[in-house]
Order: structure tokens, then C-alpha cells, then sequence
């Protein structure tokens, strides 16, 4: 089926957002304030890191704690219809255009049938709660610096429309083209292949279609070099600094999600997780994306190197 054929303008639904923003909207405030979750956090020592503190009457070894905790690096965002962000403040980021006029479901229209073939938008923007999140982090100790910077755009679909919309070129890697390769979920419980990383996956439930959606958006801005529209979400290693590195499925050690439309969680998790899975009215959903970082206080000038407990 040529995608093209089941793409639904989406001008009504932009009208009702401009007018009168949509009815399962969140709003900054919000997004902020659901970044004080400790469930997500996940705050805890992991090792002692080593340094070498010189001054003119010599040079002497100091320790400083190895810490590791998540960090909300940014909104990942998985709706229908072009244009309808459901984070209200940055929906102008990504609107309809010439190349992106609309999205939605495919159906053969018979009544007992559902819609096997979906169409979802994805934007990754920067989380807002930096400021209130590094005041949170501090509480446990010392806290990492994270990859993402508030409300910067690393991937809006609707202008990423060769790879989104027609799964140019990744249809023919080898992922996209060998079954049982990149799935999120388990045997038994299966939601979707990550690859081809573009917008139309066979999910009958909305839910998981939004969220496998999201996963390859995720895994997209968390790689260099990927054939997309988009800034990597990639900081770089330094001394006592272990960034987080590529997302991927089905492994909380390089990303957790935390559900924020249609309701707010705080809690995180892997996708498939075993919560109730509740189905967004508008198609619109959105996740925080948490990723892990170690790092230690600077104690000295040259970093000798680290021990971890193992814990």
C-alpha cells in the first residue's frame, strides 16, 4: 500500500488546535513538574573515581564519589495529525506543510475492523525542567549534567519527510527486511519492529503504535550519522563524565520512558511495560525520555581513573 494513500488532511484539527488547543493538551508547567520523580531518577553511588591534586608544595591523590542517576533529556512526542503536538507550547515547531499535510489511520472501512495500519508524527524536543531537575538531583548528592538542552528541537518529522513518510532509504537495510530483527517487546508480546525508523507501523492498538513510534525517534536522535533531519542527543565523554549513549529497545540501562499524555505517570519504564495502556482519544501522545549518566566531583587536575562497586 503506497502510504501516501492513507494520509488524511489534517487542516480541521489544526484549526481546533489554534483555536482552542487541544483537549488533552499538556503544558510546560506540567512537564516540568513531572520531572521531580525519584522512581525515575533512580539516584544511586556506583564507584569512587580517582584524581591527582597538584599545587606547589606537591601533588596528592583525592577521591570524590561516582554517582549515576537518570536525567529527563527530552519530550518525545507521538501524535496523528500534522501539526497537533499535544505539548502545547512548541506545537508551531512542527506544522503541516507542502511535504507533511496530514496523517492518521488506514482502514478498509469495514465495521468490525480495526485500523492495522498507522501513521504517527514524532517530534523530540529538549525537556524543560532542567533548572527544577538539577535542584531535585542535588537533594541525593552530586548530579550529572545532561545531553539535552530545553526546548531545542532534535527531530521534527514533518520536515524529516523522505525517511519519515516514504522509509527512504532504511526499507531495504537489513533490519527493516529480516523479521524478529530490533522488535520492541518479547515473545508473546510483540508491539513493533524499530526499523524502517519512519512514522507507519500494523498496530492495531494505538497505544503501542505511539510508543514503537516514539522508541524509533528515540533511537534516531541518540545515533550520529543516522540517514534523517535531526541533531544527535550525544554529549561527550570527559574526565569523571560518562555520558549516556544510544538508546535502545527492550534495555532500561540506556533508556527509561515516562508516560505523560493521555495521563501523567511518574514512574519509568521499558517499553512493553505491564500498565494499563490508555488509548488517547486525538491520537496524541507523548513520553519523557530518561537516560543514564555517571559522573564524579572534579577533585584534582588529572583524572587517574575510577572504580565502581559493582552494585
Amino acid at each position: 500500500m503506497d502510504p501516501r494513500q492513507c494520509l488524511r488532511h489534517g487542516s480541521l484539527s489544526l484549526a481546533l488546535l489554534a483555536t482552542a488547543g487541544s483537549a488533552t493538551a499538556i503544558d510546560s508547567a506540567t512537564l516540568i513538574s513531572s520531572s521531580l520523580s525519584p522512581d525515575c531518577l533512580a539516584y544511586r553511588i556506583v564507584g569512587v573515581c580517582y584524581w591527582l591534586h597538584c599545587t606547589p608544595s606537591g601533588c596528592r591523590v583525592k577521591t570524590s564519589v561516582k554517582v549515576r542517576h537518570y536525567v529527563p533529556d527530552a519530550v518525545v512526542s507521538s501524535y496523528a495529525d500534522t501539526g497537533a503536538n499535544p505539548w502545547r507550547e512548541v506545537a508551531l515547531m512542527s506544522p503541516a506543510n507542502p511535504s507533511a499535510q496530514g496523517g492518521g489511520d488506514s482502514t478498509t472501512n469495514q465495521y468490525n475492523e480495526n485500523a492495522l495500519l498507522k501513521f504517527k508524527n514524532a517530534d523530540v524536543i529538549g525537556h524543560p525542567g532542567t533548572l527544577l531537575f538539577n535542584r531535585f538531583a542535588s537533594q541525593f548528592g552530586y548530579s550529572c549534567t545532561r545531553a539535552g538542552t530545553a526546548y531545542r528541537p532534535y527531530l521534527l518529522s514533518s520536515f524529516d519527510v523522505p525517511a519519515w513518510r516514504y522509509n527512504v532509504p532504511e526499507m531495504v537495510y537489513p533490519e527493516a527486511l529480516t523479521p524478529g530483527q530490533r522488535e520492541v517487546g518479547v515473545t508473546g508480546d510483540l508491539w513493533g519492529s524499530v526499523y524502517p525508523r519512519g512514522g507507519f507501523l500494523l498496530q492495531a492498538d494505538d497505544y503501542k503504535a505511539a510508543a514503537v513510534v516514539a522508541q524509533r525517534a528515540g533511537d534516531v536522535v541518540t545515533r550520529s550519522g543516522q540517514p534523517h533531519l535531526y541533531q544527535s542527543l550525544l554529549a561527550r565523554a570527559q574526565p569523571g563524565y560518562w555520558p549516556a549513549g544510544a538508546l535502545r529497545e527492550n534495555d532500561a540501562d540506556s533508556g527509561k520512558w515516562q508516560r505523560l499524555q493521555p495521563d501523567l505517570s511518574m514512574n519509568c519504564a521499558v517499553f512493553p511495560n505491564s500498565e494499563a495502556l490508555p488509548q488517547a482519544e486525538d491520537g496524541a501522545y507523548a513520553w519523557s525520555l530518561w537516560r543514564p549518566y555517571s559522573c564524579c566531583k572534579r577533585e584534582g587536575q588529572f583524572f587517574l581513573g575510577s572504580t565502581d562497586t559493582g552494585s
